[in-house]
């Protein structure tokens, strides 16, 4: 997947500026695809040089003018056209599985601190989740908006997020219990 259908999904929304999409993504989009506000504006120009979303400059009083993007049929038919290609499995490249792989050689209390941090990071992100759910929602069981929503996309990916972190909370609890017992019961090693 590239940038590009991230933006377009993203664009189903509505009409957004740049920084309106920068938000987006950091508040639900960034479950599934990160990218920084550098990369989305570049992407943005890219779309629209495409004809897959259409720009319009908006004059503002007391601040600079914006442009805001809407999703322009062609990009509904990129959307379309990239909706029925089965997806590239998932790749995962998570710097801190490597640092827990290699704790029993290296700074185990570092790594403990690390895992910490992921647990925190993550109740943190589930904490912005259930806000958006809660917007989401307005009100509505979940059944009710997944029934008579307009679009139930964005609240799937955010189910989806949701249950990734969970399940981050979930590992590190298991893995600080694995190192703690393990460091009551191992010997200290002697320097070679």
């Amino acid at each position: 997947m590239s940038l590009k259908h991230a933006v377009l999904a993203a664009l189903l929304e509505g009409e957004a500026s740049g920084y309106d999409l920068a938000k987006l993504f950091d508040v639900s989009v960034a479950n599934f695809w990160a990218a920084t506000p550098q990369q989305l504006y570049r992407e943005l120009d890219r779309l629209s040089e495409a004809g897959l979303i259409a720009a319009r400059v908006v004059e503002q009083e007391r601040r600079p003018n914006k442009r805001v993007f809407t999703l322009t049929e062609a990009g509904r038919r990129d959307l379309v056209a990239y909706t029925s290609h089965p997806p590239k499995p998932t790749a995962v490249r998570d710097e801190l599985m490597v640092q827990v792989q290699a704790c029993d050689e290296g700074d185990t209390a570092a790594v403990r601190e690390h895992v910490r941090y992921r647990m925190e990071w993550a109740r943190g992100k589930i904490a912005r989740y259930e806000r958006l759910r809660e917007w989401l929602l307005d009100g509505r069981d979940e059944e009710t908006y997944l029934r008579e929503a307009e679009r139930v996309g964005p609240y799937l990916t955010l189910m989806r997020g949701r249950a990734f972190e969970e399940e981050n909370l979930r590992w590190g609890e298991r893995v600080l219990a694995v190192l703690a017992a393990r460091e009551a019961s191992v010997p200290v090693r002697q320097e070679r």
